[in-house]
């Protein structure tokens, strides 16, 4: 079973839940509207759906190679990323003063879902370019936007990340590349970095690397690190690459999954770079980008596990076993007519359709943070995306490890299988509450500063917002929607119990409770905005205008959301009271094992 993008499931999220269409009135916009919407993605999944999808099985069995410090990647591969390069798709989410096409993140994370979905392998490339562009926007130089920009922004060079080293994994300060200034204002790199996504590849001109590295007499610390562009061939007097940089791929990661993705250790042997943004400044610098990465990561969460879960759609109605009670004729049924493969399906249905409305609605929000007129508003916009930030790559992301492992599920045994494909999609998604700072910090991130922003002010407008719906869904004279407000009207109260309990804890305890809350937060921000979604589709009923039967079907959604997910939301409200004492009290002797 192949890809097909969600086009109409991916429209819904930004149009009817997201309010995608509203950055038209910033003026950022001026072409923005529903046919150019439906334009782009439907070319975007002509581009997943024909070229990248078919790769993704045969690249996962063949893998990357290194030999002599270059990293051959799978076949087709190259071919299929000239094919990326001349759609413009890099240069989709960033403005046409940096030759861009000028659409909304929002556009962007849509495209990306559809990438991450039909090969993830190939679309981490290019995820961690649209990071190194916004890096080099924020914080580049003029010469350096104008040499690196155009061609990072075309695809035809690539960019990466380069954070961790050997010894310093999460704790960034405790690196040790070394920066050493050269006589002509460049610096000296040296140093070995690790787990470096895309690090080496056979399929752009060039590559830039974004490292982080100490300067002489640096603080310690996060303090004392600088960022510095650093790429594989240095830009000739024409801007083409040119003399060979002291930068090699030195070893190229055997991983769980990903096997398309060529994951590099790097070495830096006095390698040319240049200084990006101030002198111990470069974690500041770093945070533009991984906060790209973080949001498109979350969006990476929903693709892996869209593409399991039609996967498992097609297995369950082609695999015929046993007698459905429900089902009329011969015997054997096909297993979708079971109630609790269909319980199953449905369930994964819901949680990615949640996922994609936080990831959407975290990326609308910081597109009106950039582009909003008023002051007020785009201070507004910048705290719901703040907070967003660490729950949309969060519980994205564990939505598709648990979606992609249900999917096994559903194929039974024949899931466990390789040749089947399913393993894949969960070796995949493994992955993703790993990278760009882990779950557990994502968590520690959200309890112990987003929080607090403002005095509380972006999670107490949050609540209202969801108080607000709910009203909106008890008033309605469509029965189903009053049956939701009973269920998210006690999830909202035990996220508000459950953010007052944090705002007064000891660090200890939140840090003990953080992963517990942000899976309250995720479950009930989902189901709101699921909530949201069948207001609209509401309305679609009401009005008779566009496609009834699939408005119906959103409520229907929502309703098996409501009733598995938010129904249990209250329950981790004891998780997250927990406490550290509970944990650290017993000592070892409790986590021992005979």
């Amino acid at each position: 079973m192949s890809y097909r993008a969600p086009v109409q499931d991916i429209r819904f999220a930004l149009e009817e839940i997201a309010a995608m269409d509203g950055l038209k009135a910033t003026g950022a916009f001026p072409d923005l509207s529903g046919d150019l919407t439906a334009q782009v993605l439907g070319e975007a999944a002509k581009l997943a759906n024909d070229v990248l999808a078919p790769l993704n099985w045969p690249g996962d069995r063949q893998g990357c190679t290194l030999k002599d410090g270059k990293v051959t990647t799978p076949d087709g591969f190259p071919q299929a990323y000239q094919k990326f390069v001349e759609g413009g798709w890099q240069g989709l989410q960033f403005s046409t003063d940096h030759g861009g096409m000028g659409l909304p993140v929002a556009m962007g994370c849509a495209l990306m879902e559809m990438l991450q979905a039909s090969n993830m392998a190939f679309g981490l490339g290019p995820m961690l370019s649209f990071g190194a562009i916004e890096a080099l926007i924020a914080h580049g130089t003029t010469e350096q936007q104008e040499l690196y920009l155009p061609r990072i922004m075309t695809g035809e060079w690539s960019a990466t990340m380069n954070l961790t080293e050997p010894q310093a994994g999460s704790d960034v300060g405790a690196l040790r590349t070394k920066a050493q200034p050269n006589s002509d204002g460049s610096w000296a790199i040296s140093g070995q970095k690790i787990y470096i996504t895309w690090g080496e590849h056979d399929c752009a001109e060039n590559i830039v690397h974004l490292v982080l590295a100490r300067t002489p007499d640096s603080p310690a610390g996060t303090k004392g690190i600088s960022l510095f562009l650093v790429p594989k061939f240095l830009p000739d007097d024409s801007g083409n690459p040119g003399e060979r940089n002291a930068v090699t791929a030195i070893g190229l990661e055997h991983k769980m999954g990903i096997h398309g993705s060529p994951t590099c250790t790097m070495e830096y042997d006095n390698a040319t770079g240049w200084l990006v943004g101030e002198e111990n400044k470069g974690m500041a610098c770093m945070f533009t980008m991984m906060n790209s990465a973080r949001l498109n990561v979350g969006v990476q969460g929903v693709g892996i596990a869209e593409r399991a879960y039609q996967q498992a759609l097609a297995f369950a109605k082609d695999r015929r076993q046993g007698r459905a009670p429900m089902t009329q004729g011969e015997a054997p049924h096909a297993i979708i007519d079971h109630p609790d493969v269909r319980r199953t399906l449905a369930v994964m249905k819901a949680k990615i359709e949640a996922a994609r409305a936080i990831c959407f609605h975290t990326a609308v929000e910081a597109d009106y943070a950039e582009h909003h007129d008023d002051e007020e508003e785009r201070a507004w916009s910048k705290r719901r995306e703040d907070l967003l930030i660490p729950i949309a790559k969060a519980w994205a992301t564990d939505v598709g490890v648990e979606v992609t492992s249900l999917g096994i599920q559903v194929h039974g045994g024949m899931g466990f299988i390789e040749e089947t494909g399913a393993a894949q999609h969960y070796r995949d998604a493994r992955i993703a509450p790993i990278y760009e700072g882990t779950n557990g910090i994502q968590a520690m991130d959200l309890v112990g500063r987003k929080l607090a922003m403002a005095g509380g002010t972006g999670i107490r407008e949050l609540i209202e917002d969801i108080r607000q719906t709910i009203e909106d869904l008890a008033t309605s004279s469509n029965a189903d929607l009053n049956t939701l407000a009973e269920d998210l009207g006690p999830a909202c109260e035990a996220l508000e119990a459950a953010s007052d309990w944090m705002s007064k804890a000891a660090g200890e305890d939140k840090l003990s409770g953080a992963t517990a809350y942000l899976k309250l937060a995720g479950d009930v921000v989902g189901g709101w905005l699921l909530c949201l979604g069948a207001l609209s589709a509401q309305r679609i009923l009401k009005h008779g205008e566009g496609d009834e039967a699939y408005a119906r079907s959103r409520i229907s959604l929502t309703r098996v959301y409501a009733e598995t997910v938010l129904s249990a939301a209250p329950g981790l409200v004891p998780q997250i009271r927990l406490g550290a004492g509970a944990l650290f009290d017993p000592g070892e002797a409790m986590l021992e094992s005979a």
